[in-house]
């Protein structure tokens, strides 16, 4: 029971934030740039890699698709923690696959971004990895 708890409150802080970024993406204007010169100049210009999108299109589309990826976790390890946790358990590849998924979005969050969502990602690990050892204890 507590390892299905620990577990399910990694997953839970993932599916808040991939919510909440989702949310920010699409309707606020958290994500644009505080010059709104450098907002008009990425929404004109493509990237190196194709001539067929913007710098800002590509920007939203990596935050949504991002945004997908962290509910996706969040949902599927919830839903396998409350309610399969027998399975989950029964799986080492898939807790393999999990913890590698934290593992590269806590590495992304230390290097990369803002304190909050790096918080809450490396909180959720840890909760992930006292899942795991609690789970075989």
């Amino acid at each position: 029971m507590l390892a299905q708890s620990l577990l399910a409150a990694s997953a839970a802080i993932f599916l808040v934030l991939g919510t909440i970024h989702l949310v920010y993406t699409f309707a606020s204007n958290k994500f644009s740039p505080r010059d709104a010169a450098l907002e008009a100049r990425l929404r004109e210009v493509s990237p190196v890699i194709s001539r067929e999108t913007s710098m800002w299109n590509a920007w939203i589309g990596f935050n949504a698709s991002h945004s997908y990826g962290a509910t996706l976790y969040g949902l599927v390890y919830g839903y396998l923690a409350i309610f399969r946790f027998d399975v989950l358990r029964a799986m080492p590849f898939v807790l393999a696959v999990g913890f590698a998924f934290l593992a590269g979005f806590a590495i992304v969050a230390v290097r990369y971004w803002f304190s909050i969502p790096r918080n809450g990602i490396l909180l959720s690990l840890a909760l992930y990895v006292a899942a795991c050892i609690a789970a075989y204890a």
